[in-house]
């Protein structure tokens, strides 16, 4: 049974990375942002899918846990869990990055402030996640050694 979530959840991370590759190539920029944010969501399915990946492993068969806290709370003290909590920490991760691209997501742009002479030097670049399809692609990847690696550590005999 967790072979088959498994196979889903590689399959969002497959398709995520055809639409990130495909961004790349649009020529106009509203076909750009819709394969980047078609990236985006099924990068954020897959990993709503390995939290649900996990917890099956963790004997959680009708689990579904929407975060990362949640899926602390219904399997404390494991590596799974514990590894997990690491990475949401850690910024620059594969997936400290999805969290902030789903706020991304979730929010309208900001406004950005227009330019003139009188506040030339207050104008600064818009903080934020790295939007760009090269750092979905890293992003994928490392989701995609993550759930090898998960995989290989609880395979079924």
């Amino acid at each position: 049974m967790s072979a088959q979530w498994q196979t889903l959840v590689s399959q969002k991370l497959y398709l995520a990375s055809q639409l990130a590759e495909l961004s790349r190539a649009q020529a106009s920029a509203t076909d750009r942002e819709a394969a980047l944010q078609g990236a985006i969501e099924l990068a954020l399915r897959a990993r709503k899918l390995m939290l649900a990946l996990i917890a099956r492993y963790h004997q959680q068969k009708r689990a579904e846990p929407t975060s990362v806290e949640e899926l602390v709370e219904l399997i404390p003290d494991t590596p799974d869990a514990d590894l997990l909590a690491n990475l949401a920490r850690t910024r620059g991760s594969w997936l400290n990055h999805l969290d902030q691209l789903e706020v991304a997501q979730s929010e309208p742009p900001r406004q950005q402030k227009t330019v003139s002479e009188e506040n030339i030097i207050a104008v600064s670049a818009a903080a934020g996640p790295d939007r760009s399809a090269d750092g979905l692609l890293e992003t994928l990847a490392a989701m995609k050694a993550f759930m090898t690696d998960l995989g290989e550590r609880h395979a079924e005999w």
